[in-house]
């Protein structure tokens, strides 16, 4: 019998499980034991889905938001805490800019908003921007750009890391331009930076284009300003 259920679910694309815990499960009547079989079924498929996201959105390193203390941000007043830990902005397909010194929490922050909406199904793809830039470059000389492009459209979260940090070829800015563009109003996006608005154009050396990067970006945008001094420097071993 257990062979019969197997080939069955194998036709169904079930997977094993129900194979593998019908004969283990209590129950009082066929509904309650249905109940708990298909539970099974769904939280495996949860979980799995939740890892190959994470897998997916390669993050540098796994943040969550345990630990983590708010109290040098300043929020704009039509964001909370809770909200911004909810994702529901993703849902309204708003942007972050996370503006700051150099160790002062940004990356942290964006890892774990990314990890949240992991793991409540949505897509994410975490890039430090000299890396996207690269890539980006690559799959044009190779003929790929297109097929990266659709990537990118598939996704409910992009993370832009170290924006800022280094100066942009025009072609580059030009790809960027064209990520954002695509990102416009279908798609969240998270920018961390350590560059006000008005010195972006030492990244982009176009003022044209930086006015239309940025013009996508803050439209339907919070900024959120980190204060106070670099984590990584506070709790260094030279301060011990």
């Amino acid at each position: 019998m257990k062979q019969v259920i197997e080939a069955y679910c194998k036709e169904l694309k079930l997977g094993s499980r129900i194979a593998e815990y019908y004969s283990i499960i209590e129950a009082n009547t066929h509904e309650e034991f249905l109940v708990q079989l298909l539970a099974l079924e769904v939280e495996h498929r949860r979980v799995t889905r939740k890892n190959r996201l994470l897998k997916q959105a390669n993050f540098d390193v796994v943040k969550t938001f345990q630990g983590y203390t708010f109290d040098h941000i300043e929020f704009p007043k039509q964001l909370s805490v809770e909200e911004l830990k909810s994702t529901k902005f993703i849902e309204r397909k708003e942007n972050l800019v996370l503006y700051g010194g150099v160790g002062t929490g940004k990356t942290h922050l964006a890892t774990a908003i990314g990890v949240e909406a992991c793991n409540q199904g949505k897509s994410v793809k975490f890039y430090r921007i000299a890396a996207l830039v690269n890539e980006l470059i690559e799959a044009k000389n190779t003929g790929k750009l297109h097929k990266m492009m659709n990537q990118l459209e598939k996704i409910d979260l992009l993370i832009c890391d170290e924006w800022g940090y280094i100066p942009v070829s025009k072609e580059g800015a030009q790809l960027l331009l064209q990520v954002i563009a695509g990102c416009y109003e279908k798609r969240s996006v998270i920018i961390n930076t350590n560059l006000e608005f008005s010195k972006w154009n030492s990244v982009f050396h176009d003022e044209r284009l930086t006015t239309a990067i940025i013009d996508r970006l803050v439209h339907h945008s919070y900024l959120l300003t980190f204060t106070g001094t670099s984590y990584r420097l506070k709790h260094s071993y030279m301060n011990l």
